[in-house]
């Protein structure tokens, strides 16, 4: 009995010593860091600069501008930002239109286009894909054989903020001017020669 007694509390422990590793184990895996999932960065499309007040991106509303080089036709593309416009060989998609509020001195009128143009085999190859602005083309430019994109205009409004500095207009320059010029005295008149009479009454 002594033996039967000896041999169940040795299974007893090791089966306890089991039990006791099985959970530490778990333990330790899932005191492991988990793998961190990569961020995907933003497009340069939701980079724009949103001002508090101004119209939302989804209700702007772009003109840009399409050039076939091979027959010389172009037409203007109405756009809202997230809508493509397509044509026999080629999509346009718009990301985002941005204008400089009214209060800024440097006005700029941008959108971020992507051109997408099909190749002879059927698939399509994106040919372009950044910012475009009307008042620097040279900024970004397009390079392809074929088409050209440029943006025309951003509908978009603003809150109102402060005023933009005015140009100095002509009433004004002319009240300047006026201060500014000092009477002219009357020119001295030159002595008149004695006469004869009274060179004679002398």
């Amino acid at each position: 009995m002594a033996i039967k007694r000896l041999t169940g509390l040795l299974l007893l422990g090791l089966v306890t010593a089991g039990c006791d590793r099985l959970p530490g184990g778990n333990r330790q895996q899932a005191q492991q860091p988990a793998a961190a999932q990569p961020q995907v960065p933003p497009t340069q499309a939701q980079q724009a600069t949103q001002v508090p007040g101004a119209t939302p991106m989804a209700e702007r509303v772009a003109i840009i501008g399409l050039l076939n080089k091979r027959n010389g036709i172009s037409r203007d593309l109405r756009m809202r930002p997230g809508q493509a416009a397509k044509g026999k060989d080629v999509i346009v998609r718009l990301g985002a239109c941005e204008t400089t509020p009214p209060w800024e001195f440097d006005k700029l009128t941008g959108a971020f286009v992507q051109l997408d143009v099909q190749q002879p085999g059927g698939s399509w190859k994106r040919v372009f894909s950044g910012w475009l602005y009307r008042e620097s083309p040279s900024l970004n430019v397009v390079e392809h054989p074929v088409y050209d994109v440029w943006v025309k205009s951003c509908a978009m409004t603003f809150p109102d903020g402060p005023s933009a500095p005015a140009a100095p207009s002509a009433a004004s320059n002319s009240s300047s001017a006026s201060k500014d010029a000092r009477p002219s005295r009357p020119a001295r008149s030159a002595p008149r020669p004695p006469s004869a009479a009274a060179n004679n009454a002398e």
